[in-house]
């Protein structure tokens, strides 16, 4: 289930992804103006994650997925009635915000399902969603906007295709809540909701307590540096593929999954080593950052997409790029699990998660800018490095991966 809605909100969000070239053509968007949308979903994305995580741990997991898969597929739906950048900034804000619960309540149940030695392999299900939706969403988007447009032609649809790209997969999201309500049960039972005495200060004031350890500010900082490179895979590999390789868009939806492939076998393959170092007597601190470095120094596989004439090895570099990530994501994801009680994990993962969204808003407009003035050179030249700076923030501030209370 939490791969699945972890899929169902990869597709949400790439839904304009996908239908980025189009949208712009019919709207008059520039690179920049799209690095201007696609900010609007991170940096709420960000906010929800660092001020959201608390309200997580209070109202705990099943609540918190119903209600926010439930608002966010609203979210998802509203594109379809943008006409502008100003429309289009509302809708991602929406989703954004809505979809940040998601990775925080997935992760406080792996605390409380999963035992520490099974924990990156869980990890690597939920991180291997976003392969799927990403998988998922070029040929999905592309069908929909292929049949919504000649049914709209025909008079047989009131939305155009590119609005169906949205309508459709908000459904999803929908029958999500309903099999989640009937399936999921947490252990010991949900908390109850917070009462009056549960102000925003309280929420601050126990943000503040976790951040009172390095080992938050080491895992914080390793998502501020290396989540950019995985959105802007995420988000601008169409444009790429449209703008410097000449694809159409079924070309694209083909060739904008093959990377998430490679995603998805990243997932699993760094959740399962991670798992069996642990499982061979590997402590838990040394299997997680030798999955950790081992994924980052992949990274850079995804540098010579941008030097090679053939389009096909282009995509196939990029696909190796975002294997790295995902191998060490599968690892960096579960530490907090480790480092913190399941109570706490809500609050610390939506901190890190924070700031990981908050350097990709940020970088959004810049990535616009760049390539209007430049060229994709420079980003990918950011990207392949990020990872191993991240790397390096886990080992300067993590220094021992064990329970700190």
């Amino acid at each position: 289930m939490l791969c699945a809605v972890t899929m169902i909100g990869y597709v949400d969000r790439l839904a304009l992804s996908v239908a980025a070239p189009l949208v712009r053509r019919e709207f008059g968007f520039t690179n920049e103006q799209y690095g201007l949308i696609t900010f609007a979903f991170l940096a709420t994305y960000a906010a929800g994650q660092l001020l959201l995580g608390p309200v997580i741990d209070r109202l705990g997991s099943r609540r918190s997925l119903s209600l926010a898969v439930t608002w966010w597929s609203v979210a998802s739906g509203l594109h379809a009635f943008a006409g502008s950048v100003g429309g289009f900034f509302a809708a991602r804000a929406a989703l954004g915000l809505t979809e940040a619960v998601n990775f925080p309540a997935a992760y406080k149940v792996v605390a409380e399902w999963f035992p520490r030695a099974e924990r990156s392999m869980a990890s690597g299900f939920i991180t291997a969603g976003t392969g799927l939706g990403a998988i998922v969403a070029p040929p999905l988007i592309a069908a929909l906007i292929g049949t919504f447009d000649l049914l709209h032609a025909r008079g047989l649809s009131p939305a155009r295709g590119w609005q169906a790209a949205f309508i459709v997969p908000a459904l999803l999201g929908f029958a999500w809540v309903w099999l989640w309500k009937r399936m999921m049960a947490v252990p010991g039972g949900e908390p109850a909701a917070a009462g009056p005495g549960a102000s925003l200060r309280d929420y601050f004031r126990q943000l503040a307590h976790w951040f009172g350890y390095r080992q938050t500010w080491g895992v914080a900082l390793a998502r501020f540096c290396g989540d950019g490179a995985f959105y802007f895979l995420a988000f601008w590999i169409p444009n790429y593929l449209a703008d410097v390789r000449g694809f159409g868009l079924a070309q694209i939806a083909w060739a904008a999954a093959i990377p998430f492939v490679f995603a998805d076998l990243g997932s699993l393959a760094g959740g399962y080593a991670g798992q069996r170092l642990i499982r061979a007597g590997w402590s838990v601190d040394a299997s997680r950052k030798t999955m950790i470095w081992t994924g980052a120094l992949l990274v850079p596989l995804a540098l010579p997409a941008v030097y090679v004439d053939s389009p096909v090895l282009a995509v196939l570099c990029m696909g190796l790029g975002i294997f790295g990530i995902q191998v060490k994501s599968a690892s960096l994801f579960a530490v907090p699990t480790d480092l913190f009680p399941p109570a706490a994990v809500g609050t610390v993962w939506g901190a890190s998660g924070a700031a990981g969204s908050l350097a990709a808003a940020l970088s959004q407009p810049v990535i616009g800018w760049t390539i209007d003035h430049y060229s994709y050179e420079p980003v990918f030249v950011a990207v392949a490095l990020m990872h191993i700076v991240s790397a390096l923030c886990v080992m300067v501030f993590v220094r021992r991966i064990e329970p700190v209370v």
